[in-house]
């Protein structure tokens, strides 16, 4: 199955809540990957605050975006 992302926020502690198109809320910590490549400059705060939504998935102002299978299958379910 594709999923798609419908609402993205980003939090302080360099997690994303992400909302998809099933209703499914998830969250998705980034500190993993924050070493490694591109994902260096998303250590900055304010570069990771900038993620939006983007067509299927969610993407940010450097460019870097992310497979929507990846940030749904990864991500840890949240209760409302």
């Amino acid at each position: 199955m594709q999923w798609e992302v419908r609402k993205v926020e980003a939090r302080d502690d360099h997690t994303l809540v992400l909302t998809f198109e099933d209703g499914e809320r998830k969250l998705f910590d980034m500190k993993p990957y924050l070493d490694g490549g591109v994902f260096r400059e998303l250590k900055d705060i304010e570069m990771f605050k900038t993620v939006r939504v983007c067509f299927s998935s969610v993407a940010l102002a450097n460019d870097v975006d992310f497979d929507p299978e990846a940030l749904y299958d990864l991500g840890l379910p949240l209760k409302d």
